[in-house]
């Protein structure tokens, strides 16, 4: 089932600190964080360092590819809509490193394997004129 608009799901929370991460999102670009103090990059994003607690951070570009670390699928979930299950939650390894938490969408939960193939797709929101939600897809 390919995705038109976000709703009815939950939109995310949009705050000082994420909102370069969603400005991004809504213009089809997928940011991560790099720490200039311990070179670690990181998602999600956030003001500190997760590993030195350092400020000195640079959003930039990720390509928006990875491979699927681990993933779960659930026949019924509470307030997702019906015709969007099985949903299918996955840890997404970023080609930059980072693992993503994330839905995996548009894919036969039974084809699905550890190490297969992603990118990010962005599924706009209804309600919010400048957001978007990113998702994975199956590549290849």
């Amino acid at each position: 089932m390919t995705m038109d608009a976000w709703e009815p799901r939950p939109l995310p929370t949009v705050t000082p600190e994420t909102e370069p991460f969603w400005e991004a999102a809504a213009n089809g670009e997928f940011l991560v964080c790099t720490c200039n103090d311990c070179g670690l990059t990181y998602y999600y994003p956030r003001a500190l360092c997760p590993d030195c607690f350092g400020d000195d951070i640079d959003w930039h570009p990720a390509e928006g590819a990875g491979t699927v670390y681990s993933y779960s699928v659930a026949e019924r979930a509470a307030g997702w809509p019906e015709e969007a299950l099985p949903l299918v939650v996955a840890y997404v390894e970023l080609t930059e490193g980072p693992r993503v938490l994330t839905n995996l969408v548009d894919c036969d939960p039974d084809a699905l394997e550890i190490g297969a193939g992603v990118e990010v797709r962005f599924v706009p929101s209804e309600t919010r004129e400048a957001l978007s939600v990113p998702v994975f897809e199956l590549i290849g």
